[in-house]
């Protein structure tokens, strides 16, 4: 019996601090609501089971000091990439310490908490499912210019201007023809993919079925397409998943949906969506001050001169069409809208109090070199410090620091 109470001892407190470690990851890293409540209700119904052994019978059985395990460390006991596999690894003790903490209460006999434990370890596995896919979500990388591309605004043939805007800086092209029958969508896909090579990520406007079909990287899904975790079930984890919001409460449902990054606009009148009323820079900060860690694309009407205006307003990446699609040369569009987007950055870095250096508390948005030296820097503000540990492991989407 002592052997028995000790295990569930043990294995309550790793199960706790699993649930624990989660929940402050969810809240504080990843800003995902629906993590949290999931490891609260689990940490709660597991307090509510354990219910039927006495605290003290516990603390009795407990023997820290004899307790063999203590020395035995594992190889990468010490050592976490970051705070996803903080989280992943929390929630792998967890289901663990849950199958311990069941079959001790067999062996003791008592068959309810059994049961009601096992109930708890089922609920687990979902809870280490959205873990897993979050995390995947937190590697999501922050493009800074994508070319939302579109024959008919194309002043150039339109794999030339694919070509010439990847040379000029984007780094992202999203196919957007909403008129093109299935079939020719994929072909026409396809023949922008071998335009611009495999080294620029390419998804597909609104159709997975034709993304995964063109052997695309993702695809982008607005408000009244395929819900985003249907795509995702389709699609698996891997895939790339960008959704249109147009408020708060739209940002809200995709991230919590599993969108990998949201597009936020419009930021001004738009020759694609005229009937779209602009929510401008007021959105785009409130977005920003969300959802830290969450990679975002401004959208509608941006255009060389408007750049560098939402770079100081918290801007890390865009979405431009007839800027490019139409421009005589694709390519000088292209860096011209990176080189104002880096010059408001640096801009926005200096307002953050660094110096727009390397290391500097505002390049975290947009370097993710800058960011490793910021978060591990003491004298960075903790709320900063935790957005500099989720940007760190991303590639640099804003074309370095200067």
């Amino acid at each position: 019996m002592q052997a028995a109470l000790r295990m569930i001892d043990a294995n309550l407190n790793r199960a706790r601090e699993g649930l624990r470690t989660v929940e402050d990851v969810a809240r504080f890293g990843w800003n995902d609501g629906r993590i949290v409540e999931e490891a609260k209700a689990l940490r709660h119904a597991l307090q509510a089971a354990i219910a039927s052994i006495p605290a003290a019978d516990l603390a009795a059985a407990r023997d820290v000091v004899g307790d063999v395990g203590t020395t035995v460390e594992g190889e990468a006991e010490y050592r976490r990439e970051d705070i996803s596999a903080v989280a992943q690894a929390a929630v792998g003790r967890l289901s663990e310490a849950l199958r311990v903490i069941e079959e001790a209460a067999k062996s003791l006999g008592d068959g309810a908490l059994a049961r009601a434990v096992e109930a708890i370890r089922y609920r687990s596995y979902t809870l280490a499912a959205d873990v897993t896919l979050r995390a995947s979500r937190a590697k999501a990388r922050q493009f800074a210019l994508c070319l939302l591309l579109t024959r008919a605004l194309c002043r150039r043939d339109v794999l030339e201007v694919a070509y010439a805007a990847v040379q000029g800086g984007v780094d992202l092209i999203q196919v957007r023809e909403k008129e093109m029958e299935a079939g020719a969508l994929v072909a026409h896909v396809r023949a922008v993919r071998a335009a611009i090579g495999a080294g620029t990520t390419l998804v597909v406007n609104d159709r997975v079925d034709v993304a995964l079909a063109a052997e695309a990287d993702g695809v982008h899904l607005g408000t009244t397409d395929l819900p985003i975790a249907a795509a995702r079930r389709i699609a698996g984890p891997r895939f790339l998943i960008g959704a249109s919001t147009h408020s708060l409460d739209e940002a809200r449902a995709a991230v919590a949906a599993g969108a990998d990054l949201c597009g936020v606009g419009a930021m001004y009148a738009s020759a694609l969506k005229p009937g779209l009323a602009p929510s401008g820079e007021a959105y785009l900060r409130a977005f920003v001050a969300e959802f830290p860690g969450v990679p975002h694309l401004a959208i509608g009407g941006i255009a060389p001169g408007r750049v560098e205006a939402l770079a100081r307003a918290g801007c890390r990446g865009i979405a431009v069409s007839s800027a490019i699609c139409g421009a005589e040369d694709p390519a000088a569009v292209a860096r011209s809208l990176r080189v104002e987007l880096r010059a408001g950055q640096r801009d926005d870095a200096a307002a953050s109090g660094g110096e727009g250096g390397r290391g500097c508390e505002g390049c975290v948005r947009h370097c993710g070199t800058s960011c490793k030296a910021a978060a591990a820097n003491p004298a960075t503000s903790p709320a900063i410090a935790s957005g500099c540990a989720a940007q760190a492991s991303r590639p640099c989407g804003g074309g370095g620091c200067a």
